[in-house]
């Protein structure tokens, strides 16, 4: 995922670097949690499951290979493709430390599931922020 511009300065400044070993040396251009392969296409099902062309089989989303019994869903009727991309994420969410065991390599999927907690704590905070100005500038909140 690309920085953006205002948290450039939380970073190392060989980041490219380092975040290109961790992908790439280190998960050998897979992801860690659920092995989908870098800059390969991959059929998904939207829950997790995808096709591994490799194995010729499907996994789940750790990455497991799975059975996807034809008769029980309409596999086929579900399908999507997407591209996958590999991310340098912090575990601890602290761009501070960049410690390798801190480090690790996420497809885009396991990157949001990864950061949905952080997410959802910066989403309450931006409106409790905003809650807050209106009732310093407009008086008491009155709602939407």
């Amino acid at each position: 995922m690309p920085i953006r511009r205002e948290h450039r300065f939380f970073y190392p400044i060989d980041w490219p670097q380092l975040s290109a070993v961790i992908r790439f040396r280190r998960a050998g251009g897979r992801c860690e949690v659920c092995a989908r392969p870098h800059g390969q296409r991959v059929f998904h099902l939207g829950d997790g499951r995808w096709w591994d062309a490799e194995a010729a089989s499907w996994r789940d989303g750790r990455g497991r290979i799975v059975c996807v019994a034809v008769g029980a869903d309409d596999v086929l009727g579900q399908v999507r493709t997407t591209r996958v991309v590999l991310a340098a994420a912090h575990r601890d969410h602290d761009t501070s430390n960049n410690a390798e065991r801190n480090l690790a390599a996420f497809c885009q999927r396991c990157h949001l599931l990864h950061d949905r907690p952080e997410h959802r704590r910066r989403r309450w905070l931006t409106l409790f922020r905003r809650k807050a100005l209106g009732d310093l500038f407009r008086g008491p909140y009155s709602g939407p």
